[in-house]
């Protein structure tokens, strides 16, 4: 009695490395097959469903904690996504505000003359050369 509760102790222990799923399949399998033949008082067929059914219950807790794992991996990769993308979109709207203050824009005048061009006489005038740095 005192190995089964020992062995069941142990499992849950090891079923989350994957390295030892095996050593986990065996030991749920033991355990179930050590269970299955006390309850029965040694029925042969007992004792075998009992480790078929240790088996299945490892294999079992192995698929879930798989599932689980996959899960947090695709949720924290769409994070990183949704991450970069919030990130893009923050320094785009930084650049706009860089962009758009005034403190980095120099007006410079230029005097234009008279001048023809193509028949056409245009006045002497003055215009603004926007400099932005």
């Amino acid at each position: 009695m005192k190995i089964i509760v020992l062995s069941l102790a142990v499992v849950p222990l090891l079923t989350g490395c994957a390295a030892t799923r095996t050593i986990s399949d065996v030991a749920m399998g033991a355990g179930g097959a050590a269970i299955a033949s006390e309850l029965s008082h040694g029925n042969p067929a007992a004792t075998a469903g009992g480790a078929a059914g240790g088996l299945l219950l490892s294999e079992g807790l192995h698929y879930a904690a798989r599932k689980e794992s996959d899960k947090a991996f695709l949720n924290g990769y769409d994070k990183g996504r949704s991450d970069a993308v919030k990130q893009q979109y923050w320094l785009y709207v930084d650049m706009q505000r860089t962009r758009n203050r005034t403190d980095h824009v120099r007006l410079y005048e230029v005097q234009l003359p008279e001048q023809e061009i193509d028949g056409v006489i245009f006045k002497p005038t003055t215009k603004y050369l926007r400099i932005e740095e």
